[in-house]
């Protein structure tokens, strides 16, 4: 059976006491046992706060494909895990939008992420216009078949999915909650196509388009969606926790 899981993506927000409210708000409650928390704060604060996290897991929003050289500014596989992260982010629809992360970029932070025993969130999704013309699942086929697919059974078993129709992103447009299941389920028939039964009946699909306490229980109710990735509500406490608790 898949996993619950409700993350939280900080993005590029929160100076340095902001984020430390936040987590230390976070960090000490008390989460449904089924239930893994994940939080997602920029880079500059994953050292610290992975030292400290308690009933939460931390997460990096990005990582590069590279293993280690002179490639100023960039974070490998590696020092992630000598700091304890446990999960990163991958293909999120901003990195392959503002910074042109394609398909072949993303496989190759896959296969660092899981060398250093660190969990990819893999995320995919598609655009207003590539939805309205029928093509929403071509694009989810393809962004899974390069950007992970050629992982064996043991390595693609250690990987979360994120679906985030890219149109319902900060548009004010939501996903109805059927809307999310139809791409999840999907989703899971892909990945039994391409491995078998038991590894998508495991695998976990988070929904991450605009998921709010208003409708995160909806959402989470469907049968292929197992939690969500939580871009703004995850900026404020009591939103991400009553997301948390909505299942």
């Amino acid at each position: 059976m898949s996993r619950k899981i409700v993350a939280g993506n900080w993005k590029m927000n929160m100076e340095a006491v902001q984020a430390r409210n936040l987590f230390n708000e976070l960090k000490e409650n008390e989460y449904p046992n089924d239930v893994k928390v994940i939080l997602c704060p920029p880079a500059i604060y994953l050292s610290e706060f992975s030292d400290e996290s308690k009933n939460v897991y931390v997460a990096s929003q990005n990582v590069s494909d590279l293993s280690n050289g002179a490639f100023t500014g960039e974070i490998s596989a590696s020092m992630l895990e000598s700091i304890n992260v446990s999960y990163c982010l991958v293909g999120h629809s901003e990195r392959r939008q503002y910074f042109k992360e394609n398909n072949e970029v993303l496989a190759g932070k896959v296969k660092q992420l899981l060398s250093n025993n660190i969990i990819p969130v893999f995320c995919c999704g598609e655009t207003l216009e590539e939805r309205n013309s029928g093509r929403e699942r071509e694009v989810i086929d393809k962004q899974l078949k390069e950007g992970l697919f050629f992982l064996n059974e043991a390595q693609i078993s250690k990987v979360v999915i994120a679906y985030e129709p890219i149109w319902a992103i900060g548009t004010g447009v939501t996903a109805t909650a059927d809307q999310a299941q139809q791409m999840h389920g999907f989703i899971r028939q892909i990945v039994l196509k391409s491995y078998n039964q038991a590894i998508a009946e495991d695998m976990s699909i988070l929904y991450g388009g605009s998921c709010k306490p208003e409708n995160a229980a909806e959402i989470f109710s469907k049968p292929d969606v197992d939690g969500g990735l939580i871009g703004g509500a995850a900026l404020n406490a009591s939103s991400f926790k009553e997301i948390i608790h909505s299942f």
